[in-house]
């Protein structure tokens, strides 16, 4: 199983790299199921994964000039608090027994599958359906930014309790909150991304001991299946391929809301 954890690390990046987004949100389904780490240290360690796939891709945009740093501060630095502080205080509050419904035992650790389920739900429902074009309000002076800073702690809320980027929160808030181009909001994501989730693996290195040799050779892996799936990129149609995998990723988030529940 372990094998097969480390060609799904390839497989992540490759997603990420196809796709665009929503490849991360596998990171720790995988790291759970195939590597059998705890949900808990899991979730930790996905920060990182999603954190240095997200760094390269965003750096990618950055040569493009697809990324505006100056909305990635207004929008991340309330998210980066946020993170930090769940990652550092919140999780560990949390206790590892929640309370029982009759012969089901809530614990911590379901807890946190069950929350990524949902997440997986939410996020496949944006791949399937083809939204119709984002229009950006028509001019930046209007940026809302009570809204953006409390988008941004929700984001920043969700990325420490389950590991994952929520690109698919992220990217419709640039559009609609702050006046910014698609193709610039996707870039700019990339880097709040980035910096949400290592920022936020921090709050874990505080308190948790970490296996950096195994977190670093999963990493790399991941890292090098984007090259390879922006390679295939431009022979595959995108579109298919992303409906397809809101698909993959809804079957998948639908599995561990019935592991959890009913298959324990």
């Amino acid at each position: 199983m372990e094998i097969l954890g480390y060609a799904a690390a390839l497989f992540i990046g490759i997603s990420l790299g196809l796709t665009g987004s929503g490849g991360s949100i596998l990171t720790v389904p995988i790291l759970v199921y195939l590597i059998g780490l705890t949900p808990v240290t899991a979730t930790a360690y996905s920060l990182f994964v999603v954190g240095a796939t997200s760094l390269v891709g965003s750096f990618k945009m950055y040569r493009r000039n697809l990324v505006r740093f100056d909305t990635a501060l207004v929008f991340g630095i309330p998210s980066l608090v946020t993170v930090l502080f769940t990652r550092a205080f919140l999780i560990p509050a949390i206790p590892d027994i929640l309370f029982s419904l009759g012969s089901l035992l809530v614990t911590k650790d379901m807890l946190l599958m069950l929350l990524f389920a949902l997440l997986m739900v939410a996020a496949s429902y944006s791949m399937i359906h083809q939204k119709r074009r984002i229009k950006p309000t028509p001019q930046r002076a209007s940026i809302q930014y009570g809204s953006v800073i409390g988008q941004g702690m929700l984001v920043g809320l969700i990325s420490g309790l389950v590991g994952a980027g929520g690109g698919f929160l992220i990217i419709p808030a640039l559009v609609l909150l702050t006046g910014l181009d698609m193709k610039v909001a996707v870039g700019t994501s990339l880097f709040i991304i980035a910096a949400n989730s290592l920022f936020g693996f921090l709050g874990d290195v505080l308190h948790s001991s970490i296996d950096w040799v195994f977190l670093l050779a999963f990493s790399s892996l991941s890292v090098a299946g984007i090259f390879i799936g922006t390679a295939l990129s431009t022979r595959i149609n995108g579109v298919k391929l992303r409906k397809g995998f809101g698909w993959f990723i809804l079957a998948m988030g639908l599995y561990i809301l019935l592991k959890e529940i009913f298959l324990r």
